[in-house]
């Protein structure tokens, strides 16, 4: 059993700040710093810290930046043999961090724009995978891993973040669909119906999960709908909460637990990591995450 990433890796350069620059606005801050970063990165270094074998399928530069935006898989023991490095440079990120842990964030995707899907081997795909995609690499690479993924018997799981069109035959062959509350506002648009879990399973024919922050998540599948609260957080920076509950959710599926149990133990992550700064940094232990549900 497995959770393979296929997704981006970048350098973020993270700005605290007093407020969250308006459009023309300068706001100032009193110190920077460069951590690990990018959707995939993120969510394999979460799944890694959960407890999951994790496999990390991306490309990052020859910059000095590369060896930033793979610190965190690095230290989590994520394999990264299928890690391709080209011409082109690293994915970056600008993060700025208000005091209340509220972020704005430009994403230059780089190298991140070479992931192909040949990086994955045949023997990378099969029934004991969790395949974790999301919408930072070229979908059209994604759409190509799906169908292999889809023929071989893994599970796959798309994070539709940041939202953009995916092909309807790629999205039919997904198992889970993840979005929060405004990647499925932007769906339920573009499909005309209700920006509600139980309706875009309507319209899609998969399941799907929405999650809603403070709100918590709420699931649709074949057995019905399910409703995860969100456990008690104060939140210092919410960068990488998103990561941190889809690869915490892919590690509990691989894990063989069912998906209210994996939301749970999701929800429980993503809170200990809004109580951290950064984002493969903020990334709780799978013994951090028990304690947690152990005293809810």
């Amino acid at each position: 059993m497995s959770v393979l990433v296929f997704g981006s890796a970048n350098a973020d350069l993270i700005f605290p700040t007093p407020t969250l620059p308006a459009p023309g606005e300068t706001v100032l801050g009193e110190s920077w710093r460069a951590s690990p970063g990018g959707k995939g990165a993120n969510q394999a270094t979460a799944a890694a810290r959960a407890g999951a074998r994790t496999h990390f399928i991306g490309a990052v530069g020859t910059d000095s930046l590369a060896e930033v935006a793979l610190l965190g898989m690095v230290a989590a023991g994520v394999d990264l043999s299928g890690l391709a490095r080209v011409g082109v440079a690293t994915g970056a990120a600008a993060i700025c961090v208000d005091a209340r842990g509220a972020n704005q964030i430009s994403v230059a995707s780089g190298a991140n724009m070479a992931v192909r899907a040949a990086q994955v081997t045949d023997a990378d795909l099969g029934p004991g995978t969790v395949l974790l995609l999301q919408m930072e690499v070229p979908v059209e690479e994604m759409a190509a891993l799906v169908a292999r993924a889809r023929a071989a018997g893994a599970r796959i799981i798309l994070n539709l973040a940041p939202p953009a069109p995916v092909p309807e035959a790629m999205l039919r062959q997904i198992d889970l669909l993840v979005a929060n509350e405004h990647e499925a506002a932007w769906l339920a648009a573009s499909l005309g119906v209700a920006p509600e879990a139980a309706a875009l399973r309507g319209a899609l024919g998969i399941d799907v999960v929405v999650t809603r922050g403070e709100q918590g998540s709420e699931a649709a599948t074949a057995a019905g709908t399910h409703h995860q609260p969100a456990f008690q957080a104060l939140a210092v920076d919410t960068t990488g909460a998103g990561d941190c509950w889809c690869g915490t959710l892919a590690a509990a599926l691989d894990a063989g637990q069912d998906l209210p149990a994996a939301m749970r133990r999701a929800s429980a992550a993503a809170a200990l990591a809004v109580g951290r700064e950064g984002a493969a940094t903020a990334m709780p232990t799978a013994a951090e995450t028990e304690a947690l549900l152990a005293s809810a």
